[in-house]
């Protein structure tokens, strides 16, 4: 299995025009036959397609270096050379394609089959037969053909997910995937075993499903990089939902811990606090059976009033609690693509 890249710089060359030809008419009958040099061939573009069946740039990471096809020259008889092939790279949905030098984003593939011209190529060059005039007739030259664009890019995925999964190392994210979809990510009982995002679909008995990320987990600084920082950062941008899942293990300590997960996200770009958002508070099971309820309470009321019917009590490694916490997922998600629809279909017309 390939290993998860999310990142990566590699070099784009199109094709370079082919050059015009000089020629002139050779005939039996017409010793003194016109310039017939054809034109050369176009140099092959470099483009890249979104593939929703690649999942990684993992196929860039040993391979820089990128050239599409030259134009061919020109040939007698004004035939034209043939065109350089075009060079199509596939990339994963959700990929970010910046200009490596000035960091310009050139392109920000989110859609299936979604097309970007990331180089283009050269014109081939005209032939001989189009420099003729009433005083030169017979011109021994041609042009030649253009040189392709050719520039350093950025790669950078961004998952696309319905769900983001927010939390500090060891909160119990791969755990929940794990339970409520079919992904099986490595799990363990230590921080960081989550070193690359999984995602999982979760099927509701109702018939909904929606895509679940879980992405290594943050700690204090990850917006400037500490720990897996951006690797963590980077994907929660593209979810809809965020789901913060707390360890109850911690204690009082909780509300900390999410005031942390939120200033963060906040560091790093203030519009992901804009993103509507549950609590899980996890591993309950953890929890005296006959106390549970009331230390759930007490814990609840930890926090400000305004975020209790935000927060659901679950076990990740029992299930219990599970159900209802899927369905409120599931509402908020509803909610978030009817508001994409809006603002899809209500964008201002700009007028020429």
């Amino acid at each position: 299995m390939a290993r998860f890249v999310d990142q990566v710089k590699i070099y784009v060359e199109a094709g370079n025009g082919g050059a015009g030809c000089v020629s002139f008419r050779r005939e039996k009958y017409v010793p003194r036959g016109g310039p017939d040099g054809g034109d050369g061939g176009d140099g092959g573009d470099v483009i890249l397609i979104a593939d929703p069946q690649v999942h990684t740039l993992y196929d860039f990471h040993h391979q820089v270096h990128f050239k599409a096809e030259n134009g061919r020259p020109g040939r007698g008889k004004k035939m034209k050379g043939k065109d350089g092939e075009d060079l199509i790279l596939r990339v994963p949905v959700g990929t970010v394609v910046k200009d490596a030098e000035t960091g310009e984003i050139l392109g920000d593939l989110v859609k299936p089959g979604q097309r970007l011209l990331v180089a283009k190529g050269g014109k081939g060059g005209r032939g001989n037969a189009h420099f003729a005039t009433p005083t030169r007739q017979a011109p021994r030259f041609a042009e030649p053909g253009t040189p392709g664009e050719r520039r350093w890019l950025i790669l950078e995925l961004k998952l696309i997910a319905d769900v983001g999964l927010v939390g500090l190392p060891n909160a119990g994210k791969s755990t929940f995937l794990s339970v409520v979809t079919s992904a099986r990510p490595k799990i363990a009982d230590y921080p960081f075993t989550t070193l690359e995002p999984n995602l999982g679909v979760v099927y509701l008995p109702d018939g909904e499903t929606f895509v679940v990320a879980d992405i290594p987990g943050l700690i204090e600084g990850a917006h400037r990089g500490v720990g897996l920082g951006h690797d963590f950062l980077r994907h929660i941008e593209r979810t809809r939902v965020l789901l913060f899942i707390l360890d109850i293990s911690r204690d009082r300590e909780i509300v900390r811990d999410f005031e942390l997960l939120r200033e963060e996200l906040r560091l790093y770009n203030p519009s992901l606090l804009e993103k509507p958002f549950l609590i899980a508070l996890n591993k309950i099971d953890l929890l005296p059976e006959g106390k549970r309820l009331t230390e759930v309470e007490e814990l609840r009321a930890l926090f400000p009033e305004e975020l209790r019917l935000k927060i659901y009590p679950i076990s990740a490694v029992t299930g219990e609690g599970i159900r209802p916490l899927l369905y409120a997922l599931a509402e908020l998600i509803k909610e978030a693509r009817k508001e994409e629809n809006y603002n899809t279909h209500n964008e201002p017309v700009s007028e020429d």
